[in-house]
C-alpha cells in the first residue's frame, strides 16, 4: 500500500494585479496608485506557494485550469520557480486566465475587482486523470468555480460531487470559500459531508450557518463561534471546522473538544498588505492537520502564518520557511505569557 504524503490543492488559479493606493475614493472621484505589482493568487496557488515557501518538504501539486496567455505563463513560471507539480494544470485557448484587480488602502484593507476566467471552466472531467498519492486534496474557493457550483440532481452540486469522488479516490479532503454577499446555502451544504476538513472565515460561516459572529459593534464571543462549528460538524465534516477572523480562530475537533485561540496582534504600521491571508492561515491548519498536530499548536501555526502574510503588499511575499516561523511564534508565545504573568501578579496585588 503507497503511503500518502502531500497536498494537492485544486481550484481558483489566477493573477492578482496588486494596487496600492492613497485612499478608498468616493464614486467619481480620483485616488493615486502608489506602488504596483502583480502576484499569483487565488486559493490553490496561494496554498500551494506559502506551503512551499515555508519549506516543509511535502509532495505539493495543483489542479486547474490557466490560460494560454501572459499571465498563463506567469502562473507556469511561478510553479515551475516552486517545484509544484503542475502536470495536472490544463491550459485553454477559449478565454483567458483569470485575474483580479486588488486595491489595498494604507489600512491593509483590501477591495477586489475580479474576472473569473478559465476557472469557470473547471469541471469534473479534469480531474478524471486525479489518481495521486498526496494525503489532502483541498479545493477553493467554492462559491467562485462556475461550473463546480452548478447543481446536481444526485450529489446536489458538481463541487460535492468532486469532493465524494476525491473521498473515495483515499484522499483527505479540505475546502475554503470566497467570501461573497448572499445566500449559498445550498451551494455549500451538500459538500460538507464530503468533507474532512472545512477552514473559512467568520463572514463565510456567518452566512452559511445563520449565526451571527460579527455586528457593527465587533467580533461575538467564543461560544457563538462554537455554535457555528457545531453546526456545521453536524451537516457532516469529518475531522476539523476551523472558523477564523481577525481577532482569533476557533477550531472543532469532530468528537472532540474546541478551542478558541487569538491572533498575533499587529500595529497598524506593520500592516502593509492583507492578500491572502485567509490562505496563509489555511496553509498553516493543513500542514499542522497533514502532520497530525493537536489543535491548538494548530491554530498557533495558521496564526503565525497570517501574521507573516500582513507584513507584505501581496500574497506570498511575507511567508518565511517553518523553522523561522516556529522560532518567532514560541518568541511571541513566551512574550504573551510574561505579559499574562505580569497582569496576574498584579492583580494579586491589589
Amino acid at each position: 500500500m503507497t503511503i500518502r504524503s502531500g497536498i494537492l490543492a485544486a481550484g481558483s488559479m489566477l493573477v492578482d494585479h496588486v494596487q496600492r493606493i492613497s485612499h478608498w475614493p468616493e464614486q467619481g472621484w480620483l485616488a493615486e496608485i502608489h506602488h504596483s505589482e502583480k502576484c499569483s493568487g487565488g486559493a490553490a496557488l496561494n496554498v500551494l506557494f506559502t506551503l512551499a515557501r515555508m519549506q516543509i518538504d511535502l509532495p505539493l501539486a495543483g489542479v486547474g485550469m490557466i490560460g494560454e496567455d501572459s499571465d498563463g505563463d506567469f502562473i507556469v513560471q511561478l510553479l515551475d520557480q516552486h517545484q509544484v507539480d503542475r502536470r495536472l494544470v490544463q491550459r485553454t485557448r477559449s478565454v483567458n486566465t483569470a485575474m483580479t484587480q486588488v486595491m489595498t488602502t494604507p489600512d491593509g484593507q483590501r477591495t477586489f475587482f475580479h474576472a473569473r476566467g478559465a476557472n469557470a471552466q473547471l469541471d469534473l472531467p479534469h480531474f478524471a486523470a486525479v489518481h495521486t498519492s498526496h494525503r489532502i486534496f483541498h479545493l477553493g474557493y467554492l462559491l467562485l468555480l462556475d461550473c463546480l457550483d452548478l447543481p446536481d440532481e444526485h450529489w446536489g452540486t458538481r463541487g460535492a460531487h468532486l469532493l465524494a469522488q476525491m473521498q473515495q479516490r483515499g484522499y483527505l479532503t479540505s475546502l475554503d470559500l470566497v467570501s461573497r454577499v448572499g445566500e449559498y446555502q445550498a451551494l455549500v451544504v451538500p459538500a460538507l459531508r464530503w468533507l474532512d476538513y472545512l477552514v473559512i472565515n467568520e463572514l463565510e460561516a456567518q452566512s452559511l450557518t445563520g449565526v451571527r459572529l460579527r455586528s457593527a459593534t465587533g467580533i461575538a464571543p467564543p461560544d457563538a463561534f462554537a455554535a457555528a462549528a457545531t453546526w456545521l460538524v453536524q451537516q457532516g465534516v469529518r475531522r476539523r471546522v476551523v472558523i477564523h477572523a481577525p481577532e482569533g480562530a476557533w477550531g472543532q475537533e469532530v468528537n472532540g473538544e474546541g478551542r478558541w485561540q487569538p491572533a498575533w496582534q499587529l500595529t497598524p504600521e506593520e500592516i502593509v498588505g492583507s492578500v491572502g491571508a485567509g490562505d496563509a492561515f489555511c496553509a498553516g491548519v493543513l500542514y499542522a492537520s497533514h502532520q497530525g498536530w493537536p489543535m491548538t499548536e494548530t491554530l498557533k501555526l495558521a496564526h503565525t502564518c497570517a501574521c507573516f502574510n500582513l507584513h507584505a503588499a501581496n500574497a506570498l511575499d511575507g511567508t518565511r520557511p517553518l523553522a523561522e516561523m516556529q522560532r518567532w511564534m514560541d518568541q511571541a508565545i513566551c512574550v504573551t505569557c510574561t505579559a499574562e504573568a505580569g497582569r496576574i501578579t498584579s492583580a494579586e496585588k491589589t
